[in-house]
């Protein structure tokens, strides 16, 4: 049986371990696209917007709603493939107990 001090020193290890990727995931880049690529975005891994493209050809249509409607489906794309890898690297990490983080 492990003494309090060294579940102590797994605690602090699994903690930085998990700062640790963390960080590393932030840094990561997950693009989507819409529209058969008529609009791409990029988000990070926090889920922040850090790119949009849009084709000229999405713009000669005139239609704004259609524009915005594809821009919410390659963020919101973007942005589930970056928390989905998120979520299962640190269930990886954590043995799948779910932590606050």
């Amino acid at each position: 049986m492990k003494s309090f001090g060294d579940m102590v020193k797994q605690a602090q290890k699994m903690q930085k371990q998990m700062a640790d990727l963390q960080a590393e995931l932030a840094e990561r880049r997950y693009p989507a696209s819409a529209g058969g690529g008529a609009v791409a975005a990029v988000v990070d891994g926090k889920q922040m917007l850090k790119e949009i493209k849009i084709r000229p050809e999405a713009l000669n249509n005139h239609d704004a709603s259609l524009l915005a409607d594809l821009i919410l489906a390659a963020v919101g794309v973007a942005q589930r493939a970056s928390e989905t890898e998120m979520n299962e690297t640190i269930s990886k990490l954590t043995g799948g107990f779910k932590l606050p983080f």
